[in-house]
């Protein structure tokens, strides 16, 4: 008649205990994929902040660029269309 206990390995292990620990491992192995699908989708969100954040800093500093102009002063306008005062001066001494 066959026994209903287990039997035990070579090694000194039981089925049971065999069993147990393959239920473990694969327990284990559920976690673990579960953990990297949750790392690749922070990942991805990460890699989408970072892609919108370097997107902004480039629009900000070509709004400055616009805003401020070349710094070279080869665009600008000039305003005062006055003579100098000192021409002015000169022509009131050769009265």
């Amino acid at each position: 008649m066959p026994s209903e206990k287990p039997v035990a390995s070579a090694n000194g292990t039981d089925e049971a205990d065999l069993a147990k620990a393959f239920q473990e491992l694969a327990r284990g192995e559920q976690t673990a994929s579960a953990l990297e699908d949750q790392l690749t989708n922070m990942e991805a969100r990460i890699e989408e902040l970072l892609a919108r954040a370097e997107e902004e800093q480039q629009d900000a500093a070509s709004g400055e660029r616009q805003e401020s102009g070349p710094r070279d002063g080869s665009h600008e306008t000039r305003t005062d269309t006055h003579e100098p005062k000192c021409v002015e001066m000169n022509a009131a001494t050769k009265k």
